[in-house]
């Protein structure tokens, strides 16, 4: 019997994901959670055989999560959802460890296909994100400086080129507005801008948004 478990704080995702994987998978337990520290705390209770978690939501991030996850069960398979497409998040999905990344537009027609694959121990990977991650472990002095951000920096970095204040990214994230602050001044700093204007024309520039 197969042990499943998906972590969105949309409840209708949850729902179209569950109503799959029951589907395709007669018997399995689907258990459902909408927000990060209640995934770890799960994750901590008992096995699973593949997480599937959102990569944004209130309090840690997704990808915090799966670090958080990859010490507590470096083997559990954990797939990752996201709404942004694959030059964003994928790669720094899978070198957290994560076990595939799927957009949420296709997650409807590819979720059984990536459960598949990683069930067999093996890595649910588009063409395009296997080119990125063998771009990513050469040496690239023409990188562009966004890609040395840290993953909350970076996400952090989305949230104040959208035009999000402190106090709103502060309540959004579940952290307080000094944190955020101090995020801000270590992204202006490793992007050498000097403000949220100029964050944003890059954000564009760069389709980042």
């Amino acid at each position: 019997m197969k042990k499943f478990l998906i972590a969105d704080d949309h409840a209708i995702i949850r729902y179209a994901l569950k109503n799959i994987l029951v589907e395709s998978y007669p018997g399995a337990v689907v258990e459902e959670v909408d927000n990060a520290e209640t995934l770890l705390v799960k994750v901590m209770q008992e096995p699973w055989d593949v997480v599937i978690t959102d990569i944004s939501m209130p309090g840690k991030s997704g990808l915090e999560i799966l670090q958080d996850i990859r010490r507590l069960h470096p083997r559990m398979p954990v797939l990752v959802l996201s709404m942004h497409p694959e030059q964003l998040y994928a790669v720094r999905v899978m070198k957290a460890g994560g076990s595939g990344y799927l957009r949420k537009d296709m997650a409807m027609q590819e979720l059984v296909t990536a459960v598949e694959r990683v069930l067999s121990g093996k890595k649910y990977i588009t063409e395009s994100v296997a080119e990125k991650l063998a771009f990513s472990v050469c040496d690239d002095t023409n990188a562009n400086p966004h890609e040395a951000l840290s993953d909350r920096e970076f996400e952090i970095a989305k949230l104040l080129a959208s035009g999000m204040s402190l106090t709103e990214i502060a309540d959004k994230l579940s952290l307080s507005i000094t944190t955020i602050s101090t995020y801000r001044s270590r992204v202006m700093k490793k992007m050498n801008l000097s403000s949220n204007a100029e964050l944003t024309q890059y954000a564009i520039s760069h389709n980042l948004l």
